[in-house]
């Protein structure tokens, strides 16, 4: 269990103004530690949020300044319509967000589309990123999976209820978790921040704004940052053989495939994901 619920990860966020494609957004950030070296980034992907790393961060913020968002359409963030979400719009945010915080060079640590954002980030920006983290990253043409092109179609807002969508989100989690009962902490806080109708047609919105356009143009060969690609290896959403594209790919990636998880590898198996986060980003 996290040492923070889900309502006290929310009350210590931080929260800033980030301009994303002419549009002021609202993006909320939990902030902690401190220490010599790089911050330490952390990015969540879809349907999740920065609580998603509540059990791993504490480890690192003990010698690392820590920086976790929740991308813009998620969480504690802006959940207006009107914008786009994609992980070229999260790039635009990340940038931004960092611009705006002073820091000039970090270490970045992704889940999902997070990870997505950090490929795309690391291609584009390797002055900022030193080293990168991907787990279970949506890259080449990996994404998006059935279940979240049916949530993004336009008709979902319109014929889905938040009891609906709750009871979606709860099953799909449970269903793709190696202990649910476990990782309940984390199935109730995923779910809470989807629990009215704004946040179900942001989350629609989310879904819809996947595009599989924004890795594949991407060359993962160009990467310059030294790459840890730790990833769940029983993960039926983005399978390990992509990681191991990537790690043939990028020059200096090493990848760890941690057995007993699946697609939620920072919940299945927090303890070693922090210790093999800590070695790397620490030690290494």
């Amino acid at each position: 269990m996290p040492s923070l619920t889900y309502d006290e990860w929310k009350d210590a966020q931080e929260r800033t103004t980030v301009s994303v494609d002419g549009h002021d957004l609202d993006v909320a950030y939990y902030q902690d530690g401190e220490g010599e070296g790089d911050p330490v980034v952390f990015l969540h992907g879809i349907p999740t949020c920065s609580y998603l790393w509540a059990e791993v961060v504490p480890a690192i913020a003990e010698e690392r300044r820590v920086i976790v968002p929740d991308m813009v359409g998620y969480g504690e963030s802006d959940m207006s319509d009107g914008f786009d979400r994609s992980i070229r719009a999260q790039e635009e945010m990340i940038d931004g967000l960092l611009e705006g915080l002073g820091i000039d060079s970090c270490a970045f640590v992704g889940h999902d589309l997070g990870g997505g954002v950090g490929l795309r980030l690391a291609a584009h920006r390797p002055e900022l990123v030193d080293r990168l983290v991907l787990s279970n990253a949506v890259a080449y043409d990996s994404w998006p999976i059935e279940t979240i092109v049916d949530l993004g179609l336009p008709e979902t807002a319109e014929e889905t209820s938040v009891d609906e969508l709750q009871e979606l989100l709860e099953g799909l989690m449970e269903n793709t978790l190696v202990d649910p009962e476990r990782s309940e902490w984390f199935v109730e806080g995923m779910k809470t921040q989807w629990g009215s109708e704004e946040a179900l047609v942001s989350l629609v919105r989310n879904a819809a704004a996947t595009n599989t356009n924004h890795t594949t143009e991407i060359d993962p060969a160009g990467i310059e940052a030294s790459t840890l690609l730790l990833w769940g290896a029983d993960d039926e959403f983005q399978p390990i053989e992509y990681a191991e594209r990537l790690r043939d790919d990028i020059s200096e990636a090493e990848l760890v495939g941690l057995e007993d998880a699946r697609h939620w590898v920072p919940v299945d198996r927090p303890e070693e994901y922090a210790e093999r986060l800590s070695a790397f980003l620490l030690d290494g």
